[in-house]
């Protein structure tokens, strides 16, 4: 049995109770070396061998769980946050589904919930916005042409941005060319939930000049819209005490 394990944000306690005892049963962990924490290594049992995916290709990843089936062992394939964003697991899973390995996934708190948490942030604010739009740049990878990022600035919704921290000058210029004011709130956060975890609060014109500021050149999630400064929005109708929900009758006066 093969298990995909979202690791979470970074802080080892944001690992769920499902996936900490995952750890502690398997026989073999891979796990991504370059952003999982690694003292979530602690939960392992002494015999269990431990493989850091970081300097392995998909093939060398897929061995070491072809070879732990042959003998019967029950891996977990540990990935940052939740494994769903830029995860990867699709082409491990299509695999798996080829030879007949059973596995399962655990979803894990995403960087992004971590992000809001540094920032003490709600992406949803009523009447400033309603929707979050998750994307990164295209640099060394492509994304697809309809998903270029001024194309996602046109809607003027909150958006975090993922893998990008190294192309911030680009970032700020797409994000305005789609619409965004130079001067709409925007945040960066270093490594979310992590013990050395930093937020800065800047705008979109300043993106990169705060990076520059602050020493940041990687790990980072960028947050754009006015949900940032949260200094307009209107008050939740679920219980505002003249809302009627299924639950309580809303009150006129």
């Amino acid at each position: 049995m093969v298990h995909f394990v979202g690791a979470g944000s970074g802080a080892p306690d944001l690992i769920t109770v499902r996936g900490k005892k995952l750890l502690e049963e398997a026989d073999v962990i891979i796990y991504a070396g370059s952003l999982v924490n690694p003292q979530l290594l602690e939960y392992k049992k002494e015999t269990c061998a431990v493989y850091n995916s970081a300097v392995m290709t998909l093939e060398e990843v897929l061995e070491v769980i072809f070879d732990a089936e042959e003998r019967g062992l029950t891996t977990v394939r540990l990935h940052t946050g939740d494994p769903c964003l830029y995860g990867a697991i699709r082409e491990q899973m299509d695999v798996l589904d080829a030879r007949g390995i059973a596995y399962d996934y655990c979803p894990g708190v995403s960087s992004f919930c971590g992000a809001a948490s540094a920032l003490n942030l709600e992406y949803t604010l009523p009447d400033v916005s309603q929707s979050v739009i998750i994307t990164r740049m295209a640099g060394r990878t492509p994304v697809p042409e309809k998903e270029e990022i001024a194309s996602f600035a046109a809607h003027q919704a909150t958006m975090v941005v993922f893998l990008s921290t190294g192309m911030l000058e680009q970032l700020s210029e797409r994000l305005i060319a789609g619409g965004y004011r130079e001067d709409t709130p925007a945040a960066i956060v270093y490594k979310a939930t992590w013990e050395d975890e930093k937020a800065f609060v800047c705008t979109v014109g300043t993106l990169a000049q705060t990076a520059r500021e602050n020493h940041i050149t990687k790990t980072a999630l960028m947050i754009i819209g006015d949900v940032v400064s949260h200094s307009h929005y209107r008050r939740s109708d679920l219980y505002h005490p003249a809302f009627s929900t299924e639950f309580r009758k809303g009150s006129p006066s």
